[in-house]
């Protein structure tokens, strides 16, 4: 790698920091804080008089969330992903629920942002809106798949849930509803879900039977706001009247499937994509080329779906109708079930 080249890096580097700061930060006196050098020595290295030391360059990326293999951009072909390893981290609901508030808030700096939802099976921060559906979701993934051995025996509780998690999910639901999102739906919306609640009951994991059928009321409920989101084109928090203005809700349904959960944000400044991974976490780039094919992709969905937002009111009332009776099947099977026990 020659001189030109390794600028070039510092360079890119110096401008993916700068993306990362509140419009509040100073760049000289953040680096100076985090390299532990002057702001004259931080300066040398914005002009690129003095290269960074590998140290410094590791201490940018860590502090600033960036990838190196991205920066150095790699062979074509290959891709940088970023991911929460739950192996190594004390999984709970508030650390997953911490860390899905700390990269709603990177999106909700960007400016102009726009974020592309393609939800398959469960719209995970559309079901903050009702803490239980969520903490159903985390607890029967860390017990069904993580293996989590503090999960092994435990029952589930939908109620088990702490003031801190429920502040946590809040504050989340509020930035996601100060972003504009394009939301792509399919007709299996939340039919994994109901199957994840048969598979509990069967496997007597819920603390009280009777926790299934309001998971299930919770559920329609549910269903009920994110219709009246869809007629209204806005979002807002469950309980609340629809906003004189608000950040805009574009709702697409899509009449065959979708094979994954994808989240898409761009701006003028900035583009990334979420993909979900194991279930319930989620592959990070902003790889350019990756990033295209992912708008591409979704543009192309898109342009093949039925808009049933603001406009269409009779698919949209037959959609909602199609999910919510599929739901009250279920219940009628869990109500049989518990009786039989």
């Amino acid at each position: 790698m020659n001189a030109r080249q390794i600028i070039e890096i510092q360079t890119n580097l110096f401008s993916e920091v700068k993306k990362a700061l509140l419009p509040s930060d100073v760049l000289g006196l953040v680096l100076s804080d985090v390299l532990s050098i002057s702001t004259d020595a931080v300066y040398r290295r914005l002009r690129n008089e003095t290269l960074l030391s590998i140290k410094e360059v590791g201490l940018l990326c860590h502090h600033f969330n960036i990838s190196f293999d991205q920066l150095i951009k790699r062979e074509e072909g290959k891709i940088s992903f970023d991911y929460l390893d739950f192996q190594q981290v004390n999984f709970s609901l508030e650390v997953y629920l911490s860390g899905l508030l700390a990269r709603l808030k990177q999106l909700l700096s960007i400016r102009q942002v726009r974020l592309y939802i393609v939800v398959n099976n469960v719209h995970f921060f559309q079901a903050l809106n009702f803490p239980e559906i969520v903490h159903f979701r985390l607890f029967f993934w860390a017990k069904s798949n993580l293996f989590l051995q503090n999960y092994k025996d435990k029952k589930i509780d939908i109620h088990a849930f702490s003031k801190e998690a429920l502040n946590l999910g809040r504050e989340a639901l509020q930035v996601y509803n100060l972003l504009d999102t394009v939301e792509l739906v399919d007709r299996e919306l939340m039919r994994g879900y109901l199957r994840q609640i048969l598979y509990a009951l069967d496997a007597g994991w819920f603390k009280e039977n009777n926790q299934a059928l309001t998971l299930l009321d919770k559920i329609l409920l549910w269903l009920d706001h994110y219709q009246q989101q869809a007629e209204q084109g806005k979002k807002f928090m469950a309980g609340n009247a629809a906003p004189a203005s608000g950040s805009a809700l574009f709702l697409h349904l899509n009449d065959t499937v979708n094979t994954d959960s994808t989240f898409f944000y761009v701006g003028p400044e900035e583009s990334g994509v979420y993909l979900t991974h194991n279930i319930m976490n989620y592959l990070f780039t902003k790889d350019e080329n990756y990033v295209q094919a992912t708008k591409n992709a979704i543009e192309r969905q898109l342009s093949n779906s039925n808009v049933v937002s603001l406009v269409n009111p009779k698919d949209r009332q037959k959609y909602f109708n199609e999910i919510k009776n599929q739901v009250l099947l279920t219940k009628a099977e869990i109500i049989n079930k518990i009786e039989k026990a």
